[in-house]
């Protein structure tokens, strides 16, 4: 790269996210942080603000996780700029970094090590030496969606009870609401609410979080199409991709058009 490399760093804690920066200076000193976050939201618009190259994301903290974070930057990701190379800093988990390095996924443990630090280093300056300027395709951003995919699903299927969920207990004015599972057609995200649209037409809302309701469901049977949008896949009706390549699909009993985001239009590649 011609001008100096630029990253961002999401940390909610403030002297772990100080002392990233200072090793980052002494072993990458024309690198430039344009600014750091504290939690997921906060990371997810500055990234789209600064599009810096790189991005170093803490994997637990408020709101969003780091993972949870970059998936959405994925979703948002103007197509006129490459996107950034992601790192993971994490405390210690087992489970964590095999997913990581099963995905050839780079992270950061804490507390940071320099000698650590530097072998990421290393490996960000060699990735930024590879790459091809102009905008980016959907050929090349396909391995990052399919990594981030790969750890998503390994975080919910490590959080998955041994039951799937057949019940949902949902608010219906000031009375609760039975809802079998089996009369879901589509989950929306809305709020600190998720909507729940049935098969008899019915809408009603859960104060279930939409993330830990996709632990408990059966992925085979409800996929997710967007990071706040679940359907059931046998009423899906059609899938109808825009002149800008977007896909869309139409469920069967709802009148709306659902949009299909990047990380997730892999479920349609026959189109």
């Amino acid at each position: 790269m011609n001008t100096p490399a630029t990253a961002l760093i999401a940390e909610d804690e403030p002297l772990l996210a100080q002392t990233l920066q200072n090793e980052l200076h002494a072993l990458w000193p024309a690198l430039r942080v344009l600014a750091t976050a504290g939690d997921g939201l906060s990371a997810v618009q500055l990234a789209l603000q600064h599009r810096p190259d790189v991005l170093f994301f803490d994997i637990r903290m408020p709101g969003q996780t780091g993972l949870e974070a970059a998936a959405e930057l994925a979703e948002e990701w103007p197509e006129t700029h490459t996107f950034p190379l992601l790192v993971f800093v994490t405390a210690y988990d087992q489970y964590a970094i095999a997913a990581f390095d099963a995905q050839a996924v780079d992270y950061v443990l804490k507390p940071v090590r320099a000698d650590r630090l530097a072998q990421t280093v290393a490996r960000l300056q060699n990735g930024l030496r590879q790459r091809q300027p102009g905008p980016q395709t959907s050929e090349q951003l396909d391995p990052v969606l399919q990594q981030l995919r790969a750890l998503l699903s390994a975080s919910t299927e490590a959080a998955k009870p041994d039951a799937p969920l057949q019940l949902l207990q949902a608010s219906v004015g000031n009375q609760l609401r039975m809802v079998p599972v089996t009369d879901v057609l589509h989950l929306e995200a809305a709020d600190k609410y998720v909507r729940v649209f049935t098969t008899d037409g019915t809408e009603v809302l859960l104060r279930t979080p939409l993330k830990e309701l996709m632990q408990r469901l059966d992925a085979q049977v409800f996929w997710q199409i967007h990071r706040g949008s679940v359907v059931r896949a046998t009423a899906i009706e059609s899938v109808t991709r825009d002149e800008s390549g977007r896909l869309s699909l139409r469920l069967k009993g709802l009148p709306d058009r659902l949009a299909v985001s990047r990380l997730y239009a892999h479920l349609f590649k026959a189109m």
